[in-house]
Parts: C-alpha cells; sequence; structure tokens
C-alpha cells in the first residue's frame, strides 16, 4: 500500500454513511464507507478502489480524482493533496480546470437558479440539472467545444437571445475578459489555440485588436426556451478566490421567469411537447 492508498483508506473510514445519503441496511464491522459504496458515489468500479488502496493502481485521472474528492467530501486542501499524491500537481502556466469540492457544494445547494462553473477562458466544466435544462444539455457538445466564445463568435445555436446593443456588450466584455487571462497565463497552449481559432473570425479579430482589458461580471439575457418559450434572467459571474474559476449563476428577473425555472426545475432535460 503507497500514500495515495492509505490517504483513501483513511478518508473512507472516516465518513459517516448517512452522511452521503446511504441508508443503514445491515450491521457494519467498522465504521466508514464499504469499497462499494465509494465506488457508486465516485462512479467507478469497486475493483479499481481496492486497487487504488493496495497500491496496484497508482495514477488515477484527474477526473477519477475528483470524483473521490466528491464522493469523501474532501476539504480542498485534502482535494490538492489527492491531486498531487496522483501526479496531478498544479501547473502555475495553464488555467486551473479542476472544480474542487467546495465549488461543488456550492453549484449544490443552488438548485433552483442555473449554474455553470467555466475556467477563466471560458471553457465549460461543471453544470447543475437546472442550466441544463434551461440552455440545453453541453454534453450535445465535444468537450472542447463546450466554451462561451465559441459559442458567441461560432455561431453555435444557443438559446440566447441578444438585441444589438447587447450582443456588442456582451462580446466586448467576453473578449477583454480572455485578454486578461492571456496576460496571467501566457504559456497556456490551450489558451493561445483559442485565440487563434477566434481570431480566424473578424469580428473577434477587431475586438481583440482593441486590447481592451477587463472582467466579464454578467448581463442580461433572454433564454428562448422550445417549451416554456422566453426566460428573462440576470446572470451574474463570481471568480473563486485561488482558482480562478467562474460561477455563472442565473436569477429571474421577474415572477414569469421565476415560475419557468421552477417548472423546469421539476421536469429536467425531458422535452415537454411529442415532436411532429
Amino acid at each position: 500500500m503507497n500514500e495515495l492508498g492509505v490517504a483513501l483508506r483513511a478518508w473512507r473510514d472516516r465518513l459517516d454513511p448517512a452522511a452521503v445519503g446511504l441508508p443503514h441496511h445491515s450491521p457494519r464491522r467498522v465504521a466508514g464507507l464499504r469499497r462499494g459504496e465509494l465506488a457508486q458515489l465516485a462512479g467507478i468500479s469497486a475493483e479499481y478502489v481496492v486497487r487504488l488502496e493496495q497500491g496496484r493502481a497508482t495514477a488515477p485521472s484527474a477526473q477519477v480524482c475528483s470524483a473521490l474528492a466528491r464522493a469523501l467530501r474532501l476539504s480542498d486542501d485534502e482535494q490538492a493533496h489527492l491531486l498531487r499524491l496522483a501526479g496531478h500537481a498544479e501547473d502555475p502556466d495553464r488555467v486551473p480546470r479542476l472544480v474542487p469540492g467546495s465549488v461543488h457544494r456550492i453549484v449544490e445547494r443552488l438548485a433552483d437558479s442555473p449554474v455553470a462553473v467555466c475556467d477563466a477562458a471560458w471553457q465549460m466544466l461543471h453544470w447543475n440539472p437546472l442550466f441544463a435544462a434551461v440552455f440545453g444539455d453541453p454534453t450535445r457538445w465535444r468537450e472542447d467545444e463546450r466554451n462561451a466564445l465559441l459559442f458567441q463568435f461560432e455561431n453555435q445555436a444557443t438559446r440566447m437571445r441578444q438585441t444589438p446593443a447587447q450582443r456588442d456588450g456582451f462580446e466586448e466584455s467576453l473578449v477583454a475578459d480572455l485578454r486578461a487571462t492571456t496576460s496571467r497565463y501566457p504559456r497556456d497552449p490551450d489558451v493561445r489555440a483559442l485565440v487563434a481559432r477566434l481570431s480566424r473570425g473578424q469580428r473577434f479579430r477587431e475586438l481583440w485588436e482593441r486590447r481592451a482589458v477587463g472582467g466579464h461580471e454578467g448581463t442580461h439575457k433572454t433564454v428562448v426556451h422550445p417549451d416554456v418559450g422566453n426566460i428573462d434572467v440576470e446572470s451574474n459571474v463570481l471568480t473563486t478566490q485561488g482558482t480562478d474559476l467562474r460561477l455563472v449563476v442565473d436569477s429571474p428577473r421577474d415572477e414569469d421567469s421565476r415560475g419557468k425555472l421552477d417548472l423546469l426545475a421539476a421536469i429536467g432535460i425531458q422535452q415537454m411537447t411529442p415532436p411532429r
């Protein structure tokens, strides 16, 4: 058993099953979660949990580490320690893309609002069910295509309606924010590739050449939903301390929009009306 395995076993042993919503079906000989329960919560196989704890698997992916951290209710410091043990030390030259457990818990608490988590280059990393119900399921796009800048400048199908003035302001703000990101992470190859791709478009090039630097803090959005119609929301962008992640939280602007969000929260992403 290596240090990674020892840490995983200790974290598993200390966690009360009731704290993660697991029922007590039978007496437990030892405290904590069973390996199978941890596997179920993390979405991995029980056999892989055994291999990790016994030191026969030593390099879980960052995604697996994130899933284990959420399942084990690790603190942000513990999650960072887990990532280091697994060989995923954070590169200061790269935009942070790992969503810590504390941010996941914030998103869970905001279940009645559409919420998405993006990195500093506006790559979408995580979202709640209501966000998918309102804006469409992000898994329709490849992971590397889930980017707010690509959606805006490459005219990908979105449900957001903008007036010309809103579009101009939104695009100017996003590009100024991206310019600020490039100054903080000038050697990040993914950011450089994103700028190169976007620069093929005339509108982005015009804004980029202005060299404006700023932060995108939010906007008023009108979402045109295929089943419930227009939803007016106020979008607020919160930047997390130490991780440079953005939490995009959409709040209804009126009672009609609040009612539509409540309805979508109840039905999820299922289609309300059958196709013709």
